[in-house]
């Protein structure tokens, strides 16, 4: 067991079926906290062309506030994830947000371009500790089963919403404030979530802590960051580049080192056992699809509102109100779907409501009078896509003891993160090749529609994924007995 007194005792007990006053106020706790994390990997994106005239950023340079923070993120949140299996979730989230708190700080107030990177290297570093670890904590606080389902479904609504909230909110203060407000804007946060956290989140700590796999943490940490640089190149300076190509293979051939010495290691990282895990796998690829559609679809869409439409950044982060609109719609519809269908109806179902909203989008034409057709499709695909990503969290975090819940939340976190990293690069290609490096608004427009198309089918392909793959013999009793009771149906309308 490896599991504090206190939570061995709750184990004892009966799980609770309702959401008490304790249990309502830990899920606020860290639905807050995860809200404010996915809003900072969006809250800068309007705000680079401010911050970059206001402290002197090259122009090569000014990605750099991106992408560090984006390779801390993505590339130490596996091992941040099973360093909190051995040394406590709590202890590692309430850390990684007094880090957060204070790297906010020291990027609003930074006065050279050299400590806002540093700034946002340790904003990376907090968010890949923090969201496995608020995620653990979240999936051991709320018992397997419709408690745990609505808690990750408010969840998954308020990280995508978090992510379109960036968006508007970086646009807002970038005009009416400064940019700075972009990093300010976390600090009482914060310090709310610190304050409160402590006396209502039960720590989950081992009882024997075993040796820390170094080689597995230096080759998939290495591995995952050359990945997220290879791609971030690559969507910068476009797929033959050769340091994107040096990343995108160096970083493969690590994550091959990786597989092959967690087989070996006596006390793994990521046990070879748990990756072999249909659900664990499959879930995982399913949510890197949902977040490598949704996120850079985001991207296309911000694209062609200002490019081909002329719509200002504001504008334009404003019109993604709807789609969070959608998300959040989602993520309270998910858990009630899941109970009254399977997970993997719902993975199937949100998939094909995504995919038609997406593909719909093709037909955007060049006047503002195509935002009749975008908003309502954002806000249906968000409700799709949303579907999708609860499904994906409560798939890959099911099944698994409390133990490894650390470990099940960081490949999932992993998974969210490397998505958000990959699509926009990806996107950004196929529009910049379709588009053939043309700067009309024409042009634009149909490089978007291309990517569009492309972003449609990969939805598609999860679909099928879930279909074939995730399938279990009560899904396929269930759809039997459907079958049937249609069938007899039938025979007494005939009759």
């Amino acid at each position: 067991m490896s599991t504090t007194k206190s939570l061995s005792a709750a184990a004892t007990a009966a799980p609770p079926q309702r959401l008490t006053g304790r249990l309502k106020v830990v899920l606020a706790v860290l639905l807050v906290a995860q809200f404010m994390l996915a809003v900072d990997f969006s809250i800068l994106n309007v705000a680079l062309p401010a911050i970059g005239d206001d402290l002197g950023f090259s122009l090569a340079d000014l990605q750099w506030v991106a992408t560090a923070f984006a390779l801390c993120a993505a590339g130490f949140t596996l091992f941040f994830g099973r360093i909190g299996d051995l040394i406590g979730r709590k202890r590692i989230f309430l850390g990684s947000l007094a880090l957060l708190c204070a790297a906010s700080l020291a990027g609003g107030l930074a006065p050279t371009p050299a400590i806002l990177v540093i700034a946002r290297v340790a904003q990376g570093l907090a968010t890949a500790a923090a969201t496995p670890a608020g995620l653990a904590l979240l999936t051991t606080s709320f018992p397997e089963g419709p408690l745990r389902q609505k808690a990750l479904g408010l969840n998954g609504a308020l990280m995508s919403a978090g992510f379109t909230a960036g968006a508007v909110l970086g646009g807002v203060l970038t005009d009416l404030l400064s940019w700075r407000w972009a990093f300010f804007i976390n600090v009482p946060v914060a310090l709310a979530v610190l304050l409160v956290a402590p006396a209502v989140i039960a720590e989950s700590r081992p009882a024997a802590r075993p040796r820390i796999d170094l080689p597995g943490a230096l080759s998939v940490t290495l591995g995952l960051l050359g990945v997220v640089y290879g791609l971030t190149r690559a969507g910068e300076h476009g797929w033959a580049e050769p340091l994107a190509l040096t990343g995108l293979l160096a970083g493969a051939v690590l994550l091959v080192v990786f597989y092959r010495v967690e087989r070996r290691a006596a006390e793994p990282l990521v046990p070879v056992r748990v990756l072999r895990k249909r659900t664990v796998a499959w879930g995982n690829l399913l949510g890197l699809l949902a977040f490598v559609t949704e996120t850079s679809l985001v991207y296309l869409l911000t694209l062609y509102m200002q490019k081909t439409l002329g719509f200002s950044a504001l504008a334009a982060g404003l019109s993604f109100g709807v789609l969070g609109a959608g998300t959040v719609t989602g993520g309270m519809l998910a858990p009630k779907a899941i109970a009254r269908t399977s997970t993997t109806a719902v993975l199937i179902g949100g998939g094909l409501l995504q995919a038609v909203f997406t593909a719909v989008l093709v037909f955007l034409g060049d006047t503002p009078a195509s935002m009749g057709l975008l908003l309502p499709a954002t806000f249906l695909g968000g409700v799709g896509n949303m579907l999708v990503i609860v499904g994906f969290m409560v798939t890959a975090t099911t099944g698994l003891p409390d133990h490894e819940q650390g470990l099940a939340t960081g490949l999932a976190s992993m998974s969210q993160q490397v998505g958000i990293t990959m699509g926009t690069p990806i996107m950004s290609a196929i529009a910049t090749a379709t588009a053939g490096g043309a700067a009309s608004a024409g042009a634009i427009l149909h490089g978007v529609t291309a990517a569009v198309a492309v972003n449609a089918v990969l939805v598609l392909l999860g679909v099928l994924l879930a279909a074939v793959f995730l399938r279990t013999r009560r899904d396929r009793a269930d759809g039997t007995r459907r079958d049937r009771a249609n069938r007899a149906r039938r025979d007494r309308a005939h009759a």
